[in-house]
């Protein structure tokens, strides 16, 4: 067996063929897809969504929760971001699954009800959010994994100019000051290599509160291979090396046959 075989596993994502991609496969589709590459979870779940994994005998490695144009950054946004939360912490919870994501928001929500906040006030609402619902997510077996986001590519679906924590220094003090063992890092090496690189040493550096992992080529959010400057192969043993042991959501767009595209992802975690 080689360094990752068994230890890390891919899981197909949602959006990229749901929303994004020309096919636009369903969510069935997408399952069907996943047990014929002998892949046993799918990402980016609604909660409202999760018996149809059930139903394919798959896992949910990310249950979705609220969209990302809100947050707890903004304290007018509060009592919204938590229902969404225990919903979604319920879903997890009720199926067996144990992964809920979590966003910070942009720092300008005055389209949406809101006000412009500086990073430090965001970060002192973010910390006050996670606190009051952290407590329930513990109870109920689940984690919440917040993900930088990359504020420097504003193309569609690719990055998101408008987002504040887009910075994973930002996000890891957030983690820290909630200080819950139910709150850590979703590790999104696309968006982490955009706007702070290092891959590795971060890796290393943050892996006890790496909750959850994603993964796509950089530039373009394409697939992971020669045309991108990832290397995909040393970042997974780098994961593997520092005990990461979970799902990493295979979060590229694909150039070509889709089949084609996730069969050759899915080689990379046989060696």
């Amino acid at each position: 067996m080689g360094v990752i075989d068994g230890k890390l596993k891919p899981a197909l994502p949602t959006w990229p063929m749901g929303l994004y991609h020309p096919e636009k496969w369903s969510l069935d589709k997408l399952c069907q897809v996943a047990k014929q590459l002998g892949v046993e979870a799918i990402e980016v779940v609604a909660p409202e969504d999760l018996p149809i994994l059930k139903k394919y005998g798959l896992v949910c490695a990310l249950t979705n929760s609220h969209w990302f144009d809100k947050g707890y950054v903004h304290p007018n946004f509060h009592a919204e971001v938590t229902a969404a939360y225990k919903k979604s912490i319920d879903a997890a919870s009720a199926h067996g699954f144990k992964t809920v994501i979590a966003f910070w928001g942009p720092g300008d929500t005055s389209a949406y009800g809101g006000g412009v906040v500086s990073l430090e006030e965001g970060k002192k609402n973010l910390i006050a959010g996670y606190k009051s619902i952290i407590g329930y997510a513990e109870e109920k077996g689940v984690e919440l994994c917040i993900e930088p986001l990359n504020s420097r590519d504003g193309a569609d679906w690719k990055g998101h100019p408008e987002y504040q924590g887009s910075n994973m220094d930002d996000c890891m003090e957030v983690i820290k000051a909630v200080g819950s063992p139910s709150f850590k890092l979703l590790l999104d090496i696309y968006h982490v290599q955009i706007m702070n690189g290092d891959l590795i040493r971060r890796i290393r550096d943050n892996a006890e509160y790496i909750g959850y992992v994603q993964a796509a080529g950089v530039p373009g959010r394409f697939e992971l291979d020669e045309n991108q400057e990832i290397n995909f192969p040393a970042v997974l043993k780098a994961l593997a090396e520092n005990g990461y042991r979970g799902y990493v959501g295979m979060e590229f767009i694909p150039t070509k046959d889709p089949m084609d595209s996730y069969v050759e992802a899915v080689e990379f975690f046989r060696y």
